[in-house]
């Protein structure tokens, strides 16, 4: 398979229309005895995007990217990277990694570490280059050991960047990290994105994936229950919310109202998921002595919980009502 043509100053052509996608799975399966972690998993990512995945935990995620690194074998299926196996992409420098797991190098700088992982590799991008492109610049000549936990991050991306990947994966680069060393990470990143290469990251920060991501997929119990934008993805979570001040009436009734998807009560205010706002509310308004009627575009957060959500309410229609713990579930869907 033919490598895109790169071009200075570290940038890269479109690649023809007939190449291969970034990533390719297709009906990738992966078990760790009787705990089916990957479940028939079929995606593709084309070259030059940039995609989240999110899942709770144990949704698959790291197995996932344990299949695309050729880390784990699946065990039915298969992952492809720009048409190659997994190990091959991996082998020629054309996939770069940035994983939870990472120890500091006592003794040794932070332009000794990258150097030396640089020649492992082929065709390794310039040092000074991958320097400038994690931030780390300014702190080259300090040993690996004295750095702030953000320098440390950026370090691990400065490791991933030089064999000069087409692809870099990053399993929650940011765990931990300050909101200031989360900003400079993603400004870095971005750097890396602009230059036409392809980014797959898994975050646990839904506010991350919906400003730094081309796609978000969303992972449940091993099996992709989402793939769209940010705004996709809300509006597969019911349209809009609806929220009222209950002032002591029942609860009994709002899952019915014309197109509520789902009702959910905190305290004395009701929170309505609904297809159709405008009707919610001329139905609400019917209800008489109904206040404090407030309609917001639902949030990541709840797109993310509608999708993964066990329970029957979440997209059943059901009523939650926190004061009591209880739901009363509606019509299956």
């Amino acid at each position: 398979m033919t490598k895109t043509t790169r071009t200075a100053p570290g940038t890269r052509t479109e690649p023809p229309p007939h190449e291969e996608p970034a990533i390719r799975f297709r009906h990738a399966a992966k078990s760790f005895g009787a705990v089916r972690a990957v479940a028939g998993i079929d995606l593709d990512v084309r070259r030059g995007e940039t995609v989240a995945l999110l899942g709770r935990n144990g949704a698959g995620k790291s197995t996932a990217i344990g299949l695309l690194l050729g880390l784990e074998e699946p065990d039915a299926g298969s992952v492809r990277l720009f048409g190659e196996t997994p190990d091959r992409a991996v082998r020629a420098g054309r996939v770069g990694a940035m994983l939870q797991e990472g120890r500091a190098v006592p003794r040794i700088t932070v332009r000794e570490l990258i150097g030396f992982v640089a020649r492992t590799h082929p065709a390794p991008m310039p040092v000074a280059e991958a320097l400038e492109l994690a931030g780390l610049t300014e702190v080259a000549g300090r040993r690996i050991d004295r750095l702030s936990g953000g320098q440390a991050q950026r370090v691990r991306f400065a490791v991933a960047l030089a064999g000069n990947p087409e692809l870099i994966v990053l399993d929650e680069p940011t765990a931990a990290l300050d909101v200031e060393a989360r900003r400079a990470f993603w400004e870095s990143m971005r750097g890396y994105a602009r230059r036409g290469n392809t980014v797959l990251f898994s975050t646990h920060y839904l506010e991350e994936a919906d400003a730094h991501a081309d796609r978000i997929v969303v992972v449940d119990s091993g099996r992709i229950v989402a793939d769209g934008t940010g705004d996709q993805l809300r509006r597969a979570a019911g349209g809009a919310l609806v929220s009222v001040d209950l002032a002591g009436r029942p609860t009994e009734g709002l899952g019915e109202l014309p197109g509520v998807v789902s009702v959910e009560v905190r305290g004395d205010r009701a929170r309505l998921r609904t297809e159709d706002p405008d009707a919610t509310v001329v139905a609400l308004a019917g209800l008489g002595a109904v206040r404090g009627i407030e309609v917001t575009a639902p949030s990541l957060d709840d797109a993310f919980l509608a999708l993964t959500d066990g329970r029957t309410d979440a997209l059943t229609g059901g009523v939650t009502d926190s004061r009591t713990d209880t739901i009363s579930a509606g019509s299956a869907r």
